[in-house]
Formats: structure tokens, C-alpha cells, sequence
């Protein structure tokens, strides 16, 4: 994908009502969103190869448009058993916005206990703990939309 197709895809995007998109091929993976959130939410994938000229030669502003992120993968180094998702939705780590959070890294869990919730479709899905264990790290950030298989927590 060369710079004109990212600018032609930022500005589709910006001109949308689409909060999130998200492309990927074998060259690396493209991201928007127009959220809120500060923080993107790390994507595990293998690293990205290295980027053709026309691309690196690009200023910040002209790759980045208002409300516009790009995310790149990440490489995760906890241990522990990952949840995944079991759909796809908008991801909240807390029951209400006023409230604290489901659970925090360190944080001892019971099977069954809620970790998060996905909302589909209008309908709050609570994600349970599959066993007791203790929180080694969240790989999600709020109000991010998750795939489907997503690693979402991990519990040791």
C-alpha cells in the first residue's frame, strides 16, 4: 500500500460514520479510530517488515489526521493463560463509568468472575475467568472494539 492509498483511506475514514477500522495483509497491519481513549490496544501479531521509501518519507502530519491513530503490534511478555474473546464488540473494563475497574494487573481472580464486558449489538456480555488465578496483564484498552479469538487478559 503506498502513502496516496493511506491518505485516500484516512479520508474515507474521517468522512464516515465508522468509529474503528482496521486493515491487514502479510506487510503489516493499518488502524484508525475515532475514539475517545487516549491508549491503543496492543495488537499481537508478528513484527511488521521493514516500510518502502515513498511511506518513511512521509511527515507525521500528513500520515495522522485529526482523531486518527495507528497502531502497530506489540509483543507481549506475561505468563499466563490468555482469554480470548468470544466475539466481536466494544470492550469495557468497567461495570459504569463512575465505577472502578473489573480487575487490574496483580489482581487475584476466581473462576467465573467477570474480567470485562463486550458489547454487541446493544447487549453487555459479562467475560468470565475459565479458573482462579492472578491477573499477569490486560492487552485490551477501554472502549476499543475486539475481534473475535482476540487475546483479551491474561491469568497465571
Amino acid at each position: 500500500m503506498n502513502i496516496n492509498e493511506v491518505k485516500d483511506l484516512m479520508n474515507q475514514f474521517d468522512r464516515s460514520s465508522l468509529r474503528e477500522f482496521s486493515w491487514k495483509n502479510a506487510d503489516g497491519e493499518l488502524g484508525f479510530s475515532k475514539n475517545d481513549g487516549h491508549s491503543v490496544a496492543p495488537v499481537i501479531e508478528a513484527p511488521i517488515r521493514s516500510v518502502s521509501a515513498p511511506i518513511a518519507a512521509a511527515t507525521p502530519s500528513e500520515m495522522v489526521e485529526k482523531d486518527a491513530e495507528i497502531s502497530a503490534p506489540v509483543s507481549s511478555k506475561a505468563e499466563g493463560e490468555a482469554v480470548k474473546s468470544p466475539l466481536v464488540g466494544v470492550v469495557y473494563l468497567k461495570p459504569a463509568p463512575d465505577k472502578s475497574e473489573f480487575v487490574q494487573v496483580g489482581d487475584s481472580v476466581k473462576k467465573g468472575q467477570t474480567l470485562l464486558i463486550i458489547e454487541a449489538m446493544k447487549v453487555m456480555n459479562e467475560i468470565p475467568a475459565p479458573k482462579d488465578g492472578i491477573i499477569t496483564e490486560i492487552m485490551v484498552a477501554a472502549e476499543n472494539v475486539v475481534e473475535f479469538g482476540q487475546e483479551l487478559v491474561r491469568i497465571k
